[in-house]
């Protein structure tokens, strides 16, 4: 569904322009209502279609709350979980905390993940990008199922 590496611009309130070519997508999945939260593991943001946001979220839900990686999970996905809305002008409106965890200023990076996006800070991203090209060239780090692949 969501795939390609668009650098985009935040404006100075902190909104974005959804690239064209996913506002037709957005508007008939979802209605263009959207829900974004921190990525756990690297400084960038996650945004997802409600409707596929509600399916993960259930799933996150039911996890055994005493279950302390769990609540863990719980609380920083779901608490960090944020409705979103394209306004008339394919836009959303990030709020500052989003923006401070992953670092976005200006330039940024909307990438498609399949069924969601991510969103980087552009100089982060690049630094990143270049270490996991730095590990792809090390074919005893990739999983086996990856070794197998022909591209």
């Amino acid at each position: 569904m969501f795939r390609g590496l668009h650098t985009i611009n935040l404006d100075a309130k902190g909104r974005l322009a959804i690239p064209t070519k996913y506002r037709e997508t957005l508007a008939e999945l979802c209605g263009a209502r959207l829900v974004a939260t921190i990525d756990t593991e690297e400084r960038c943001l996650l945004i997802y279609p409600v409707n596929e946001w509600e399916l993960i979220q259930a799933k996150i839900e039911a996890l055994p709350s005493f279950n302390p990686v769990a609540r863990r999970i719980q609380r920083l996905l779901i608490g960090h979980a944020t409705d979103l809305e394209l306004d008339s002008a394919g836009r959303i409106l990030l709020p500052q905390p989003l923006r401070e965890y992953a670092s976005l200023e200006k330039e940024s990076v909307l990438m498609g993940q399949g069924k969601k996006l991510e969103l980087w800070s552009k100089s982060q991203w690049e630094n990143r990008r270049d270490e996991y090209l730095d590990m792809v060239s090390q074919p005893e780090q990739l999983p086996e199922e990856l070794q197998s692949l022909s591209l």
